[in-house]
């Protein structure tokens, strides 16, 4: 698989995310919008299974680029660069979550499953030191999120394109999907993040949830549906960035 379509892989599932967040803070009813969900929407399409399993592929291999980029780096000039290849693990641990989630949805192992961590967490939180790892999870999610946050806010992201090869107009429209994707992921992956220290902290796997928590605990405060739309359409924005990602991305 070239290595490019990984980027539109990770584009249809954000934006399936982005259209289900959408309905639900319309009134459309509660689909769930983590990634099992979006997941299962691509399989109940027509031709479903056979999307899934490209979809699949092409998380495996993004995982597995970004494991070789934690192991290499990403050129000679980032080859030191011990935060880069940090967040290179993170990224490939997640998206190995999600390639193993279309596995077992392709299987048939997934379809009771709503992707939410309270049983996992409750698990981890009966282990030895579990109430640390579980706050130190909750803890990383925190810094990947300011992460994103830092690369949408001074457009870090641009440094993965080739924007010498961009236009003028091309070089506006990814400047401007790419931050405002890049501040969606933040925020969410921010109120997961501090959910989890929550549950930690109470010693309540239940105050833990996954992103369909957060955009639902997000949706039933003030204001909810409409900041619910924001993120929502950041998701798309992320997906849209993706996809002109596969196009400009330094490989």
């Amino acid at each position: 698989m070239h290595a490019r379509a990984v980027f539109d892989a990770r584009g249809v599932i954000y934006g399936i995310n982005g259209i289900l967040a959408i309905k639900v803070a319309l009134g459309a009813g509660g689909t769930t919008t983590n990634q099992t969900g979006a997941l299962r929407t691509v399989a109940h399409q027509p031709f479903g299974k056979v999307l899934l399993i490209l979809v699949a592929i092409g998380l495996g291999g993004y995982a597995l680029w970004r494991f070789v980029h934690t192991l290499i780096g990403h050129g000679p000039e980032k080859s030191d660069d011990r935060f880069e290849r940090l967040a290179a693990l993170g990224s490939g641990l997640t998206y190995t979550l999600i390639c193993a989630i279309a596995v077992g949805i392709l299987l048939g192992s997934g379809s009771s499953s709503s992707g939410s961590p309270n049983k996992p967490t409750a698990g981890v939180l009966g282990w030895p030191g579990g109430t640390w790892i579980v706050g130190l999870a909750g803890a990383v999610l925190c810094g990947v999120a300011l992460y994103q946050l830092y690369r949408g806010v001074s457009h870090d992201f641009l440094k993965d394109s080739k924007t010498e090869e961009m236009s003028p107009a091309a070089r506006k429209w990814i400047e401007w999907i790419g931050t405002f994707g890049h501040l969606a992921r933040g925020v969410v992956f921010g109120m997961v993040g501090v959910f989890l220290i929550k549950a930690a902290i109470d010693y309540n796997p239940d105050s833990a949830v996954g992103l369909d928590g957060a955009l639902a605990k997000l949706a039933h405060n003030s204001y909810g549906p409409f900041l619910l739309g924001v993120v929502a359409a950041g998701f798309i924005a992320f997906a849209l960035y993706s996809l002109s990602d596969a196009r400009y991305r330094r490989i």
